[in-house]
């Protein structure tokens, strides 16, 4: 007699289906790294908090003033966080209470930039570790094309953007057409060439026909008006169109990836090259081709850092930006939304960080431990789940099915 299964029973087997795909979704498993990053970056700020480590002296004594000074100390460092990231409800006017937010989407332009030149590369199966060297040549041509020419406001700005956007592509060509005829190592060649972009800036810092300003100081003039970004806000702002080619670029690379018949080869080199050779693709021009539109977006984040807020040339104008596009690619699972998300995120922490230190005396350096405990906890999703129980098994358990016997065979 066989069962009959009630709606109630199909219910709950609708739900219980729909929580295991939850909790098996790569999605989950960065959020949950992201609660991970808050947890340790929270044991670390009351490590480093005097008050907190002057109430463990007598803990088993008043173990109730540990405990209300710790609550207090993460409060005020994460709500402190928060308001520099996102909303400032203690600033003395609504401008000042909405700028973190835009501050946020400043820093995470180039992140989000140069974050999907990384995606591009590990969707492709290249480890692209130069995007640092890649920001670099980008900032370092637009910005010299953009106090260095003299052009009319939208043909001068066009200009540095374009030829922020050929250094960074040269520079990752480079690679590319390394590994593509010779077959060398990605990693190690744009590694190499990191190191090459700043000694090159370096060197550029030191001559008087880069730097036209007449001073020994090892920084540029500023780049002319014409060749500015707009700002989006008006005064007491930052916010500049970066942002918005920051939008266009992750919809183009979505196009480029999900859409267009180049993607589709990426896509394949990076699933398996022999197979795609098979099936026709032109391997070695592809492979280049990936490097080359990876540092051309990477240029085009270090065109828009300098031509949006930098406006000068320095030994760091690039900051970290390179290395932590990297961990924005990982975190937004090299796809175009998940990149430009990481992004805002990342720049969130940046931006938030500053506040954090000034009102609350923490670490700024927190803020990397943060983005490093992310990177760790995306590349052990095992660890993760068996840190929050989660199944540790994408696929459903298989039910093995017992052969039968039968009396008849069929005859073919």
């Amino acid at each position: 007699m066989s069962e009959q299964k009630t709606p109630f029973a199909d219910a709950e087997g609708r739900l219980s289906r729909a929580l295991r795909e939850m909790t098996q979704s790569s999605w989950l498993v960065t959020l949950l790294a992201v609660v991970v990053a808050l947890v340790v970056g929270g044991v670390l700020i009351l490590a480093a908090d005097r008050d907190v480590q002057a109430t463990l002296s007598y803990f088993f004594s008043r173990p109730g003033d540990f405990f209300e000074i710790a609550f207090n100390t993460l409060r005020d460092a994460y709500s402190a966080l928060f308001r520099g990231a996102v909303f400032d409800w203690q600033a003395p006017s609504a401008q000042r209470s909405f700028r973190p937010i835009t501050e946020t989407m400043v820093y995470s332009v180039p992140l989000i930039l140069a974050g999907l030149g990384i995606a591009i590369g590990f969707r492709s199966g290249m480890l692209n570790i130069g995007g640092q060297g890649q920001i670099i040549l980008g900032a370092t041509s637009a910005g010299f094309l953009g106090y260095a020419v003299s052009l009319p406001t939208g043909l001068h700005l066009l200009l540095a953007v374009a030829g922020g956007v050929l250094g960074g592509a040269i520079w990752g060509g480079i690679a590319g057409v390394l590994k593509a005829r010779t077959g060398a190592n990605e990693v190690i060649v744009t590694i190499m060439l990191n190191h090459i972009a700043i000694y090159l800036l370096a060197w550029l810092l030191k001559q008087q026909w880069f730097i036209q300003t007449g001073s020994n100081q090892p920084l540029s003039t500023a780049v002319d008006n014409s060749a500015r970004l707009a700002g989006l806000l008006g005064p007491g702002f930052r916010l500049h169109a970066g942002f918005l080619v920051a939008i266009l670029a992750t919809f183009a690379v979505w196009w480029l990836l999900e859409r267009s018949t180049l993607g589709y080869e990426f896509r394949a080199i990076g699933e398996n090259p022999d197979a795609a050779r098979t099936a026709g693709i032109n391997v070695p021009k592809a492979t280049a081709l990936v490097l080359v539109i990876a540092g051309g977006l990477a240029g085009l984040g270090g065109a828009m850092h300098v031509l949006g807020t930098e406006y000068r040339i320095g030994s760091g104008v690039a900051g970290t930006l390179g290395f932590d596009a990297i961990t924005v690619a990982l975190l937004g699972r090299s796809k175009p939304l998940g990149t430009f998300l990481a992004g805002l995120l990342l720049g969130g922490l940046r931006a938030g960080g500053v506040l954090m230190q000034a009102q609350t005396g923490t670490p700024i350096d927190i803020v990397l431990v943060l983005q490093a405990v992310i990177v760790l906890m995306i590349a052990a999703p095992p660890l993760v789940r068996t840190i929050f129980l989660l199944p540790t098994d994408g696929k459903p358990a298989r039910r093995t099915k017992k052969k039968t016997t039968t009396t008849q065979e069929v005859t073919v």
